[in-house]
């Protein structure tokens, strides 16, 4: 049998994890998706960021959109969780995707330009194109939980059936549903 550990230090040799918030926002068609340019990136992604160490996730997206395009919207409900495995270069990764609604047009954002560079709607046949393959993964999940009113479940950007719910086309790969 080990040695027993207090709390404190059994708690401190847990593995640690990052996790990022983004919303899914679209525009009144569902056919185009609001995207943001980073300016210390290539890619684009979808508004939202990182977790502060004692938020939860909800409050993050909600304060990501409102820090990066001056938005305070009413957050729906959770459409994707993506668990990234680590790699040389970082730590494993939960990726949530929140329903942030549906947006008009452009002309009530105020962009944060101390780290984006543009914002627009990005039509859904150009995410593999404009995005990281896990952000569109993501996306893609993201459109289709929303249409079928399930929760997608991903595993470095691939669908997990038995662990997600509605009928998301299981068995396909993201982008083909």
């Amino acid at each position: 049998m080990g040695e027993w550990l207090e709390p404190e230090q059994w708690y401190a040799s847990l593995p640690s994890f990052l996790a990022s918030a983004s919303a899914l926002i679209t525009n009144p068609s569902g056919t185009a998706v609001l995207a943001v340019k980073p300016n210390y990136r290539a890619w684009w992604n979808v508004p939202g960021g990182i977790m502060e160490a004692a938020e939860p996730p909800h409050a993050c997206c909600a304060r990501e959109v409102a820090e990066e395009l001056g938005l305070h919207i009413d957050l729906g409900r959770l459409l994707v969780m993506d668990w990234v495995a680590p790699n040389t270069v970082r730590k494993a990764w939960f990726g949530y995707v929140f329903d942030g609604g549906v947006l008009e047009d452009l002309s009530g954002i105020a962009l944060q330009s101390e780290e984006l560079d543009a914002v627009e709607f990005v039509e859904r046949s150009q995410l593999r194109q404009r995005f990281t393959a896990n952000t569109a993964d993501r996306v893609e999940a993201a459109l289709s939980a929303r249409k079928s009113g399930g929760l997608a479940y991903l595993h470095n950007g691939v669908f997990v059936e038995q662990a997600s719910t509605g009928a998301l086309g299981a068995g396909r790969p993201v982008g083909d549903r």
